[in-house]
């Protein structure tokens, strides 16, 4: 399942390719009149109109290549998360039923050797039987830090 934002970033990369490979072409045709002449002043017009703009061709290129990866990543991060969230079983009656029933309690979690706490209905833990109650004394020594999706309140007893 790919995402609209997923499929539009394959255009960037393929004119980061393209102004790329436009930029070599140029820098070598360049090289090539330049290497034909004696004289500077007789050089100084392929330098003007091959090399240069090869060589900001080049840089466009780079930065697009970067700019369409990035933005690939995003959507790839984007689509997991969207997947982990709003999984649906494959025998689901409608199409918006969850999963799973998100258990309402005022339990806090965490999974041995992690760095946060979650409530007992966060997805990052539900059905994981490695995770245990949350110690106090981690939480107030401030090792454990609050889930940024479930967002947890530390219950005060």
């Amino acid at each position: 399942m790919r995402t609209a934002r997923l499929r539009t970033v394959h255009p960037v990369l393929w004119a980061g390719w393209a102004a790329l490979a436009a930029g070599a072409v140029l820098c070598v045709l360049g090289w090539y009149g330049v290497s034909g002449e004696r004289y500077a002043e007789r050089q100084l017009p392929y330098l003007a109109s091959c090399t240069v703009p090869g060589a900001a061709l080049i840089i466009a290129g780079a930065v697009l290549l970067t700019h369409g990866r990035g933005a690939l990543a995003a959507a790839r991060v984007e689509e997991l998360y969207g997947l982990l969230v709003a999984a649906e079983p494959a025998d689901a009656e409608e199409p918006g039923q969850a999963a799973f029933a998100p258990l309402v309690s005022g339990d806090l979690l965490m999974v041995p050797g992690g760095t946060l706490w979650h409530r007992a209905d966060c997805p990052l833990v539900a059905g994981k039987a490695e995770a245990v109650p949350v110690d106090s004394k981690l939480v107030a020594s401030g090792e454990l830090g609050p889930c940024p999706i479930c967002e947890p309140t530390e219950e005060t007893d």
